[in-house]
């Protein structure tokens, strides 16, 4: 599959999530208080979801414009190419893995996408 169609793929993936997570947000809460307090505690955890999308949103778009640059695939750091494997692993590395483990940013990237 093309970087394109991929970036495409994530980005219709984070959409459709951020847009679920915000309808089940704005659904009106129970009359019953026991109800209510489980319920804002799951808005908590769907707000944390939220963010985390919104991210992966922020880090596909930004892919999206390298591509488009001609600089997708490049290191920001060093120049150098990152490895096609990183790339298949994760479409939105901004950095090749000896910078990526330089600058501490592997472990979280990879667990802002997950």
């Amino acid at each position: 599959m093309a970087h394109r169609d991929v970036l495409d793929a994530l980005l219709h993936d984070y959409t459709t999530r951020a847009e679920a997570i915000r309808r089940d947000l704005g659904r009106s809460h129970s009359a019953d208080f026991a109800e209510q307090a489980q319920q804002r505690q799951n808005d908590e955890v769907l707000d944390a979801l939220l963010v985390e999308a919104e991210h992966g949103l922020l880090l596909v778009r930004q892919a999206q414009q390298r591509l488009a640059e001609g600089r997708y695939g490049e290191c920001l750091c060093c120049g150098e190419p990152i490895e096609a494997a990183r790339l298949a692993a994760l479409p939105v590395a901004e950095y090749c893995l000896r910078c990526a483990e330089d600058l501490g940013d592997y472990s979280s990237q990879a667990a802002r996408l997950k």
